[in-house]
């Protein structure tokens, strides 16, 4: 067994450590002043259940964030298994995110057509974490679309979940 301590612990080492908890990926979509904006995200997290809530991590420079601040709603778009590019495209940034994407617009920002779920969210609180910003939301409205299985993300690389009965 492995067992490096860490007694520096910078950003890269700090997101080395991270970095071995698996999480799902979703792209947090908003829209603000007739402009689309996304940002894959893996720092999101069911709050409650009652009230229903989420909680979404995003880092102050993005663009995604300053619309969340202005609209006070978003989209948590849930990827599944086969979403790589999708995910790298919205982590992208610069780029024509929505260029190919099939979206739904709401009035919680733009829902991917392809994700396997949706929640859409209403900011009910906010607080500063260093360089990110911690969303408060109640989701207002939530649906499945599609029956697969999860895009997971671990050590910066993209898989997908294997259930016990199905692992060999």
């Amino acid at each position: 067994m492995k067992h490096d301590a860490v007694s520096e612990l910078d950003g890269p080492a700090f997101r080395n450590v991270v970095g071995h908890f698996t999480s799902g990926v979703t792209i947090v979509t908003a829209e603000h002043d007739d402009t689309l904006f996304g940002a894959t995200v893996s720092a999101v997290s069911s709050l409650s259940a009652d009230p229903p809530m989420m909680l979404v991590c995003l880092h102050q420079r993005l663009g995604a964030h300053a619309a969340i601040l202005g609209a006070g709603r978003f989209t948590v778009n849930i990827l599944g298994e086969g979403q790589d590019a999708l995910a790298l495209t919205f982590a992208t940034r610069g780029a024509d995110k929505f260029a190919d994407v099939h979206v739904t617009h709401t009035p919680y920002g733009p829902r991917l057509d392809t994700a396997l779920a949706h929640l859409a969210c209403r900011v009910v609180d906010h607080v500063e974490g260093g360089t990110h910003r911690i969303f408060i939301a109640e989701v207002d409205h939530a649906s499945v679309v599609a029956d697969a299985g999860p895009l997971s993300y671990f050590r910066g690389r993209f898989g997908r979940f294997v259930p016990h009965d199905e692992a060999s």
